[in-house]
Formats: structure tokens, sequence, C-alpha cells
């Protein structure tokens, strides 16, 4: 869902910061690199022990790379195979990276078994929802539908409410619970992303193979 409005509006945002970026011969591939690397320090350096409100402006400053890189290749003219696929395993690894985060503070320091095992939901269903549709592409079918929750609203939710659960360190009571109610949105969001994706492929791949079953029977009467 914010994939469609959010990522337009930031790409004309950041297509200023991306000229210059080529202007100063940086390539995407760079970009995509040096984002995902400060994306896991932000994730596993400062959510493990707690601060969540450092970890989360260190990570916001990185994972606006995910727009420029492309928005980088788009101006060269240079969109390929290898930069798609790249960037796309190396959201994974952010994605693990931010979601490890909060299950090591929860194993630690944060002492909730529940919350940590609601992290790794959160972590494993992220990887499996992208898989689905990454999968279904593979073998020939649209897997036309996005679902209730992508990549963005996962990182939305999730690091908004990290960095607000992150002032409590400041004083402000009471918002450190923003954090668990995200984390239970988040797996129940992925967990439904994920039924609607093996539904869609499920209805698509049996339509192909009942119009691939006619496409015989046509071919053998004649």
């Amino acid at each position: 869902m914010l994939n469609k409005y959010a990522r337009a509006f930031f790409t004309r945002v950041l297509t200023p910061f991306a000229a210059f970026l080529i202007r100063r011969g940086v390539s995407p591939d760079m970009v995509t690199l040096i984002g995902t690397a400060g994306v896991v320090a932000g994730a596993l350096v400062f959510y493990p022990v707690g601060e969540f409100f450092w970890g989360t402006v260190v990570i916001t400053l990185f994972v606006f790379s995910d727009l420029v890189d492309g928005n980088m290749a788009r101006q060269l003219g240079r969109s390929s195979r290898w930069g798609a696929f790249l960037d796309s395993t190396l959201d994974r690894v952010a994605d693990g990276a931010i979601f490890g985060g909060f299950a090591l503070w929860y194993a630690g320091g944060g002492d909730d078994i529940v919350l940590c095992a609601v992290s790794i939901f959160c972590l494993a269903s992220g990887q499996v929802v992208s898989y689905t549709k990454a999968r279904g592409e593979s073998i020939g079918l649209p897997v036309a539908v996005n679902g209730l929750v992508e990549r963005a609203e996962r990182l939305v939710v999730s690091l908004v409410a990290a960095g607000l659960a992150g002032l409590h360190a400041f004083g402000v009571p009471g918002i450190q619970y923003l954090l668990p109610i995200a984390l239970w949105i988040v797996a129940v969001g992925s967990l439904v992303t994920l039924i609607q994706r093996v539904v869609t492929v499920r209805r698509e791949a049996a339509e192909a193979d009942a119009a691939a079953q006619e496409s015989q029977g046509t071919e053998a009467a004649k």
C-alpha cells in the first residue's frame, strides 16, 4: 500500500541527491552496499542494548538508499538484472538485521521471550512473503496481489514505533509499549499477506494449468 504512494513521493524528493552522487562518480551498487551496511550496523549495534531511538535515527539515514540506488540507475540508464538482484538480496539482509536486533533485545535486556518469538516470526515471515512473490513470478505467474503488509509497511510501522519507544529513555512515560504493539501488528499483517499471496499463486497456477491442458487438447484435436 505504502509502496504505491510513498515510493513515488520520495523518488521525486531524492532525485537531486541521486544526481549529485552521480556527478561525484558514485555507483548505484556502492550506494546499495553502503546503505545496507548502515542499516545492519544501526540495528545490530543499538537495538540489542535497547537504544531504540538512536538506532532508528541511524537506520533511517541509510534506509533511503533503497530509493536512491534505483533512481541513480534510471538516470544513468543502467537498470540491470544484477542491480535488481543485489538490491533485493540486500533488502532481505537489512530486514533480517532489524528484526534480529529486536529479537536480541527481548532475548537479553528486554527479558520477554514472547516478544522475542514475535520478532523472530516477523523476521521469518517477511522473508517468506518476499519469497512467495519471487518464486511465483519465477514459474511464470503474475502473482497479481500485493497484500496487506509489504516491506514498506513492515519497515515504517516497526521503525516509527521503535523510534518513539526509544523516547522512554528521555523520560516520556508509557511510550515503550508502542514497539510490542507494532511487532504484533507486523506479525499478524505479515501472516495475512502470506496467506493472500499463497492463495493467489494457487489460483493462478490452477488457471495456468487448465489453460495449458486446454491448449494441448486443442492441438491434439487438430
